[in-house]
């Protein structure tokens, strides 16, 4: 089912992270959304998927990108999907993949497009104090604080829970993709029960590419939020 514009307007959007599970969802909805009219992909491997507004280019420093500087120009927004996990990771390599990574993306992206619209997907519990105890909040919550300080049109970072993979969407994580798997049935419930809790990739795909599109209240969207629109 293709979702459309409002009015006439048409975007041009970058997504990162696009092979992890909530990347596959942003970009199945950025796909059949007929108001995105060109989609960029910028990984370190290829998608697999195949689709005529759909450009891949595959980077291997994601510290620099002074070399395709030409091709990441004249965009709308970037949705950011690109995290890992902290579990058994020391603060300064979580913080290289988490805080350095995704601030050499947008720092470039500020620079090349002013204009953009920069979407983050960060986590429910994230520490804006940067002062807590949970070293992955800590971290988190400096990501969120400084891209919000970046010279965008408008920057959001959205909070999720619990996410319900839909559509073929499938975590890179052996462990998690088996609870998945296991606990499937269940999650169609648990979303009617408690949607402050639960939401899915589509709906995540949506609710970003709205606030793209529309703009939002607040900066900082917890799941009640990303479920809402």
């Amino acid at each position: 089912m293709s979702r459309g514009p409002v009015g006439n307007v048409t975007m041009q959007v970058i997504i990162f992270g696009a092979t992890g599970m909530v990347g596959q969802g942003v970009l199945r909805e950025c796909l059949i959304d007929t108001g995105i009219d060109r989609v960029l992909v910028v990984g370190r491997s290829p998608t697999g998927v195949r689709n005529a507004k759909l450009t891949e280019i595959t980077h291997g420093d994601f510290t620099d990108y002074s070399a395709i500087e030409a091709q990441l120009t004249g965009f709308d927004a970037c949705f950011f999907c690109l995290g890992v996990s902290s579990i058994g990771m020391s603060e300064d390599r979580y913080r290289h993949l988490t805080y350095d990574l995704t601030l050499a993306a947008a720092t470039t992206l500020a620079k090349l497009n002013p204009q953009m619209t920069f979407v983050y997907v960060t986590g429910a519990g994230t520490d804006s104090t940067e002062q807590g105890s949970r070293m992955w909040a800590r971290v988190k919550g400096k990501t969120e604080n400084d891209l919000l300080k970046l010279p965008f049109r408008g920057a959001y970072m959205f909070r999720p829970g619990a996410i319900q993979p839909l559509h073929g969407a499938r975590s890179k994580t052996a462990w998690v993709q088996a609870v998945y798997a296991a606990t499937g049935p269940l999650w169609s419930a648990l979303r009617r029960i408690s949607p402050r809790l639960v939401t899915s990739t589509e709906q995540m795909g949506r609710a970003m590419i709205r606030v793209a599109r529309e703009g939002y209240p607040r900066k900082v969207l917890e799941m009640e939020d990303i479920n809402s629109l």
